[in-house]
């Protein structure tokens, strides 16, 4: 069983009982979401924002054109960190204070390096498509000589890592067990409905590899 070792970077301090360090589990939580948050400081202001992901080994890879000011603050400062969440449900408790929810969480830190080698470049952008719908690079038209140079490709290592997760129940006080006041867990998940064709002839189906992203995510 593999994990990162933990350092004073990575350290779950907040409910380290609930951390998590081993690369396995880390990449199955990284896998199962395509939208990550990417933190960087544009002007000595602290700024996070989305981004689509895709995750190769111990690679993550984003991707933005080569005006984008997080692309370009990442590169300069040779280093990043992002974090996924998935939220799994909201647990209301009978007191204020105890209400919390359940989640699996991860953040990545690592080296910025920009992909320059046109191979590597083109196998990340397959790599982020196919970390949104497994399969579905094999779709679509590929990036033309235009987009394809107009678009940066980043590499983040996964130098280190960490995960903390939350499955269970409500945890009130002793004292308010008795109090006439529900208590509970509402679960939450993402869910994909079925497809909606935009604008396409009638003879064309929607691709397989859509239809079963659609049924495994019901």
């Amino acid at each position: 069983m593999t994990e990162y070792s933990v350092s004073e970077l990575n350290k779950v301090v907040r409910g380290p009982k609930r951390a998590n360090y081993n690369v396995d589990e880390i990449n199955t939580i990284l896998d199962a979401a395509f939208l990550c948050h990417v933190g960087y400081v544009w002007k000595n202001k602290a700024i996070v924002i989305p981004m689509a992901y895709g995750r190769k080994n111990d690679k993550i890879y984003i991707h933005g054109s080569l005006k984008n000011r997080m692309m370009l603050g990442l590169l300069e400062a040779g280093e990043a960190s992002l974090s996924v969440t998935h939220l799994d449900g909201l647990v209301l408790a009978r007191s204020a204070f105890h209400h919390s929810a359940n989640y699996r969480s991860v953040n990545v830190f690592g080296k910025v390096i920009k992909v320059e080698d046109p191979k590597e470049k083109m196998e990340a952008l397959a790599c982020i498509l196919n970390h949104m719908v497994p399969g579905h690079w094999d779709n679509v038209r590929h990036p033309n000589d235009k987009e394809f140079n107009a678009t940066l490709v980043l590499e983040i290592s996964m130098d280190s890592a960490s995960a903390k997760v939350r499955a269970e129940g409500v945890n009130d006080e002793t004292d308010d067990h008795s109090k006439p006041i529900w208590a509970g867990v509402v679960p939450i998940k993402q869910v994909a409905f079925e497809a909606v064709s935009d604008d396409v002839a009638d003879d064309i189906e929607i691709p397989d590899a859509v239809n079963i992203y659609v049924q495994n995510n019901k």
